[in-house]
């Protein structure tokens, strides 16, 4: 029977059962059969979580039958497109209609289901997640009900399914606001982290979209900065060909693949070698479409922390990161990333509520994370930190519950749609409770 593995190799599962719908109506049968059987049911995406959350314990849907945009509405600006869509084809495709999201995260592998359904966001704008730009959605329901959720119908389920966590039922399609094709002008600047800091208020300020990364062991971070241009697609001035396949490529992909692999082998060298790696930086500043500015490649397969503190805790939190980390003997070969977001309603998003920031956490897939995680979430939690539901963390329902003042109604949706735990997994059962 085929295994089912996440991308970071962190988490692996052995269903019993493997389908492939192309249809709602597959998905329909999928969970009847499931529920005929007292068993579990769970459509997985490209797995990108660095989490167990869509691990399949019984059968396993695969998303490769439902792609594909299906209906577009131009006066009321939405798109709606089949769950399994991986987010790079999206915006392909919106791009061919002179259209795009608002804002994305920096990768667009996952499916648009796994996007929403574990909170994936990007910096700044008027919403930062993508479950925040969701206006409508339809999914099977543990009862094999197949239910459309917008403003005007189910609208109650809308506000909570468009970030589920795979626990309230299968998404086969999202609807989301979408906005006229817009360029995006990315200035890139290495910076101390004194400047950095000092400045990141007015950097947020005056820019519609900041991403800061800090390189551990150093005094420097790359800032990167997107303003919107009012200026028309044909003026856009992206880099240069060879500027984008040396900086993108081979630099910050090929290169850095085999520095921090074999830093592995020899971690007294990284200090060292991330100095250098700073220095390397240089500034750019280039425009282009916005899918193509907010996302980056990502060959280098890595391990993943982020906790969304409140706002105003942001830069404290991280400086006390940094203490951890010059006080500890880890070395650390992957830069910090740093971000804010707005607040919004989103019941379980890490920014409902409040205006919120970022810290990011990495390390090589073949490093030890144990330590460095564990000692990094002590300080995000001390600071009332909301972890990214996608990511490593070892928080439970008894110490999530708190921390989201809806957590409540979440789990009263999710008896009413799935009360026979149709779509539960071990991890779900951990931060959800059974």
């Amino acid at each position: 029977m085929e295994r089912w593995r996440n991308w970071s190799g962190l988490e692996t599962a052995a269903p019993t059962r493997v389908a492939e719908p192309t249809g709602t109506d597959d998905v329909v049968a999928a969970v009847e059969q499931a529920r005929e059987a007292r068993s579990t049911v769970k459509m997985v995406g490209t797995g990108h979580s660095f989490t167990a959350i869509a691990a399949p314990e019984g059968t396993m849907l695969r998303p490769a039958g439902l792609t594909g945009i299906t209906a577009v509405d131009r006066d009321a600006m939405t798109v709606t497109a089949l769950a399994g869509t991986p987010l790079k084809v999206l915006n392909a495709e919106l791009e061919r209609l002179g259209l795009s999201l608002h804002n994305m995260g920096d990768i667009a592998e996952q499916t648009l289901a796994g996007a929403i359904s574990t909170g994936t966001h990007g910096t700044g704008g008027v919403a930062a997640s993508l479950s925040a730009q969701v206006c409508g959605l339809e999914l099977v329901t543990g009862t094999g009900e197949v239910l459309r959720a917008d403003a005007e119908e189910n609208a109650d389920v809308l506000a909570i399914a468009r970030l589920g966590l795979g626990a309230l039922g299968i998404v086969t399609s999202v609807t989301f606001r979408v906005e006229p094709l817009f360029l995006l002008e990315a200035t890139e600047q290495p910076m101390s982290w004194d400047e950095a800091l000092g400045s990141f208020d007015e950097m947020v300020a005056g820019s519609h979209h900041v991403d800061l990364y800090w390189f551990p062991h150093t005094e420097r971070l790359l800032t990167k900065r997107n303003v919107r241009l009012a200026a028309e697609l044909d003026e856009a001035e992206p880099l240069p060909r060879w500027r984008a396949w040396l900086d993108d490529d081979l630099l910050a992909n090929r290169l850095f693949g085999v520095l921090t692999a074999a830093a592995n082998h020899a971690p007294a060298v990284i200090p060292a070698m991330n100095q250098l790696s700073a220095r390397a930086l240089s500034a750019r500043s280039y425009s282009d479409v916005a899918h193509r500015v907010f996302t980056a490649r990502r060959d280098v397969v890595f391990r993943e922390m982020e906790y969304a503190v409140p706002r105003e805790a942001g830069l404290t939190a991280l400086r006390e990161a940094r203490r951890a980390i010059e006080g500890s003997d880890w070395r650390i070969s992957f830069p910090v990333e740093i971000r804010v977001a707005p607040a919004d309603d989103v019941p379980l998003s890490t920014a409902a509520g409040r205006d919120s920031c970022y810290l990011a956490f990495h390390t090589h897939r073949d490093a030890d994370h144990t330590a460095y995680f564990a000692g990094i979430e002590s300080i995000m939690r001390a600071h009332d930190g909301r972890p990214h539901w996608g990511k490593v963390h070892t928080r439970t329902a008894a110490d999530l519950a708190p921390a989201y003042p809806r957590f409540g109604d979440f789990l009263a949706m999710r008896d009413r749609l799935d009360p026979d735990r149709l779509f539960t997994n071990a991890h779900l059962r951990r931060v959800l409770g059974d």
